[in-house]
Order: C-alpha cells, then sequence, then structure tokens
C-alpha cells in the first residue's frame, strides 16, 4: 500500500550540493518528502525519509531570506525549504511535524478537527494569536507613521502592541506582553521596521522587542513598505505596492518571448489591483506586474497556440491594453479561487450595467475586437459556471434572458 499524500505544493529548494535554491514540486508522505524538478514529473528528484528527523522553523540561517524551515535527518544531513508567506510555511511545518509523531507513535496520519477556544491555553499558539492580530476588526490597526523623515507604511508601534495584548486579557501585565511579543518577532511572525526595533531584534537592547511608542511593526505579508525624500517615478511606482495583499502563491506562467514555463511566486493586491510575479528563489524586486484594472480572467483548455493540451488547469488574463498572460495552477480548486480573487480586484473603472433576466452583467466598453454580445454571454456563462449556477450553454443574449439568478456578477475588462 502506497503511502497516503498529506500535503504537496510549490516550495523552494535549498541545493544539497550547490548553494543555489530552486523552486520544487514538494510531496508529504506519511513516512518521507518526495521533491520533484516539476508537477508533471513521474520520478522524484529526492526523497528526504522522516524517521528519526528533526524539524527547525523558523530557520534564520539565511540573512533575509523569510519563511524557511529546515529538516535534519538522522544522518545528519540539512534540507531547507522556503515557503512563499507566513501561513504557508506555518501549514507545511504542522503537517511536517505531525507526520514525524505519528511515524515515533506508530500511528497513521489523520487529521482532526479542533474547536478553537476563546481563551489561549498556558502554551500559547503563536499561530493563532498571530490571526487574531491581524483580524480587520478586532485585531491591531496598521497605520502609516512618520519618523526622522520617513513614512513607514502598514505599521504599528511596540506599545500598541502590549496595549493590544492586554486589553484583550491575553498576557496578565505588560512585562508578560513584551514576552510573547518577542516569541512572536524570533518566529517571524512580527518584523521591525526602522533601525530603533531592528537594533533591539539583532541584540542591542535587552529585549528583542520593544514597548516603545517610536518602536515600529508590521505583519510580514501586510505590503510594507518605507518612503523617503525620493524621485516622482519611484513615488509612482511605490504607487503599485500600496494595494493591500488579498492572495499569494505559486503558480506556472508562460515566458511572453520564449513561450517556456517557468514556477514564479505572485503577490496580488488590490487598490491599486495589481498582480506582481517574482524569482521564487530569490530576490525582493519583481520581475514584472500585470496591471488588473478593467482585465478579462478566464479559465482556458488549450495552449496559447491552439492546441488542445493535456495540461490542466490553466487561466488566462488579457489586460485592457490587450496583452494576454497565461497561467497554470496547480488543482482546479487553486485555479478557481486565482480567478475568483483576480476578478474581485479587478472591478474598477468605468462600467455600465445590464440587467438580463435577473442576471447582472457590469460590463466595462473595452470589449476585445469583433467580439459583441456573443463575445459577454460566454463570458457569462464562466462566471455562472464559477458560482455554480447551472445553465446549459450560454451562447447569445436571447438565452441569457432564460437564466434567474440572484447574485450579482460582474464581467470587467
Amino acid at each position: 500500500m502506497e503511502p497516503k499524500r498529506i500535503r504537496e505544493g510549490y516550495l523552494v529548494k535549498k541545493g544539497s550540493v550547490f548553494s543555489s535554491w530552486k523552486p520544487m514540486w514538494v510531496v508529504l508522505l506519511e513516512d518521507g518528502i518526495e521533491f520533484y524538478k516539476k508537477k508533471s514529473d513521474n520520478s522524484p528528484k529526492g526523497m528526504i525519509p522522516l524517521k528519526g528527523s528533526s524539524l527547525t522553523s523558523p530557520c534564520q540561517d539565511f540573512g533575509k531570506r523569510m519563511f524557511v524551515f529546515k529538516i535534519t535527518t538522522t544522518k545528519q544531513q540539512d534540507h531547507f525549504f522556503q515557503a512563499s508567506y507566513l501561513e504557508e510555511r506555518d501549514a507545511w511545518v504542522r503537517d511536517i511535524k505531525k507526520a514525524i509523531k505519528c511515524i515515533e507513535g506508530g500511528q497513521k496520519f489523520a487529521r482532526k478537527s479542533t474547536r478553537r477556544s476563546i481563551r489561549l491555553p498556558e502554551t500559547i499558539d503563536l499561530g493563532a494569536l498571530y490571526l487574531s492580530m491581524k483580524d480587520t476588526d478586532k485585531g491591531i490597526k496598521e497605520q502609516n507613521l512618520e519618523k526622522d523623515k520617513k513614512v513607514f507604511n502598514h505599521c504599528f508601534t511596540g506599545s500598541e502592541v502590549i496595549d493590544w495584548l492586554v486589553s484583550n486579557k491575553l498576557v496578565r501585565n505588560r512585562q508578560e506582553g513584551l514576552m510573547i511579543s518577542a516569541s512572536l518577532l524570533s518566529e517571524g511572525y512580527l518584523q521591525p521596521a526602522g533601525d530603533l526595533s531592528k537594533d533591539a531584534a539583532d541584540g542591542v537592547a535587552e529585549n528583542p522587542f520593544l514597548d516603545n511608542p517610536d518602536a515600529f511593526y508590521y505583519f510580514p505579508d501586510s505590503g510594507f513598505f518605507c518612503e523617503e525624500n525620493s524621485s516622482d517615478e519611484d513615488v509612482i511606482l511605490r504607487e503599485e505596492f500600496r494595494g493591500v495583499i488579498i492572495k499569494q502563491g505559486c503558480l506556472l506562467k508562460q515566458g511572453h518571448r520564449r513561450k517556456n514555463w517557468k514556477v514564479r511566486k505572485f503577490i496580488l493586491r488590490e487598490d491599486p489591483a495589481y498582480l506582481h510575479y517574482y524569482d521564487p528563489a530569490g530576490g525582493e524586486d519583481p520581475l514584472g506586474a500585470v496591471h488588473l484594472r478593467g482585465c478579462v480572467v478566464t479559465s482556458v483548455e488549450s495552449h496559447p497556440d491552439g492546441k488542445k493540451s493535456d495540461d490542466e488547469n490553466l487561466f488566462e488574463i488579457i489586460t485592457a491594453d490587450e496583452v494576454h498572460y497565461y497561467f497554470q495552477a496547480a488543482t482546479p480548486k487553486e485555479r478557481t479561487e486565482w480567478i475568483k480573487a483576480i476578478q474581485t480586484v479587478s472591478r474598477t473603472g468605468n462600467q455600465k450595467e445590464l440587467e438580463v433576466g435577473g442576471v447582472y452583467l457590469r460590463v466595462t466598453s473595452r470589449v476585445p475586437p469583433n467580439s459583441g454580445w456573443d463575445w459577454i454571454a460566454r463570458q457569462a456563462e464562466e462566471m455562472l459556471d464559477l458560482y455554480n449556477v447551472t445553465t446549459e450553454g450560454l451562447e447569445s443574449i436571447a438565452e441569457l434572458e432564460a437564466v434567474k439568478a440572484t447574485e450579482l456578477l460582474q464581467i470587467s475588462q
């Protein structure tokens, strides 16, 4: 009987012989971790046995490289993996730890649904605490803070963190709050912003976290950036990164020139709506960006050259400037999630609304050339399928009139 697959997805792995970092398709099994050069490969490039292995997270051996964890085997071989974002790293770490524990106890891996208690246990769950701190209604409020002629965006102060912990009765006093905050900092749930907080985190101060209104911190996936006196071009460029992060992760993207497919890390932001893509193996600067305002996003069943493809989960973005981008998700569920998220953030701009038989279509004037209402009807069918509204082959506006739905469906370009 083959080992059960527990989790799979793209991670960046450090080479065992060379020090280069490369994206790999990683599969967590009950007894080990397999990694593949490509998702479509039949044979793994390597396998890490979990029996007797230990896991270290966060692993801070690589300076600016965030969301890294380390697996050390019984032969004292270290394997380093990097996730795209914090929650992804934590999900992998939880499952790997549980798999190792199950091996030690001679048990089968099984997920159990646990009810979150209102009160945190004595051994505080930092992951759950982090999610509470990020809650848009009851969490810590992110602000734009100014100091030394710099503006720190999406930040909060050390004092505000302690105030929040105390007011929510998660700690008994501010000293206890300092200990919890220092743990959040060391685990990567909080990041220092500015010289004061960075110096403390580097060991200059007695405590790595400061209960100080001049010490600034931010959540690692908040879209933080710092503004200084700079040129107009820099200000325009930074506008792309002001948006709140809606979704992030790895996808395959087709290149514009060579038409080859490569794994890229994507960060989707809204207001302004941009999809930035990065080399997942390193580099803080994006390789490029897709401006999503007024775009069309749809699933496709064939390659851009028109040939029927054996590859699944393809989707396409057509920008307002009629530039085509092609992507491949790992699963149908992941493709649907990306399409929905991109459609949501792209619904800005000048639009007109059309009501047909209870279905509301919000359409911009940027329709691809020679398309007309038939094209809109096909896009409507795509949307209706996405929201699980049953229809039978919409091909014209007349047929669309027969459809009854209560949701507000939008098609933006």
